[in-house]
């Protein structure tokens, strides 16, 4: 699995960035939103139990987020047809604020090196900073849904480029090497 400090594969998906099937499709690629953090947040089913609870959750706190300067991205291995229909037909995600990927051909799950053996994404969340480099990663087991909260934790940590000790929130102290 790529790690902390190695350089996030190149992309270039199909994303679903709302429910209106005429508006719906958008290409996602490396340029989309160079220059900037990228939160990409991997789940492994479309109509399931726990996705809709995490990709919510990340929905909530997308102004914080952009805030940041941050783009939030969901990915699978569904196709954008199933993304579209999964959107429609669930009230917590019909809004959703930011793009579900579809990489169907499982081309970055493969590359990330979180590909399943069902062929399936694993629970993954990957910071990338501008440079395109992975700042944090996380993968847990598929029952076991991600805070949203301390992504955002993390990713504020990371912004700040200093020493960051445990728990430590936006507005706390850093730590200082003598």
């Amino acid at each position: 699995m790529l790690t902390v400090g190695d350089r996030f594969p190149s992309l270039h998906l199909k994303a679903v960035v709302s429910s209106d099937a005429a508006t719906a499709f958008e290409d996602v690629d490396d340029a989309t939103y160079a220059g900037r953090w990228r939160i990409f947040v991997f789940y492994p089913r479309d109509f399931t139990f726990v996705c809709p609870t995490e990709l919510a959750g990340f929905g909530r706190l997308q102004a914080q987020f952009a805030d940041r300067d941050a783009q939030l991205l969901a990915a699978s291995t569904d196709s954008e047809f199933v993304h579209l229909a999964w959107r429609r037909s669930h009230d917590d995600l019909r809004a959703l604020p930011y793009p579900m990927l579809s990489d169907l051909r499982r081309d970055l799950c493969r590359a990330l090196g979180i590909l399943d053996e069902d062929g399936v994404a694993r629970r993954a969340t990957f910071v990338v900073d501008p440079a395109g480099i992975i700042r944090f990663a996380l993968v847990t087991d598929g029952k076991v849904g991600r805070s949203p909260d301390e992504v955002l934790r993390v990713l504020d940590a990371l912004q700040t480029d200093e020493l960051c000790p445990c728990n430590w929130k936006p507005g706390q102290a850093t730590l200082k090497v003598a």
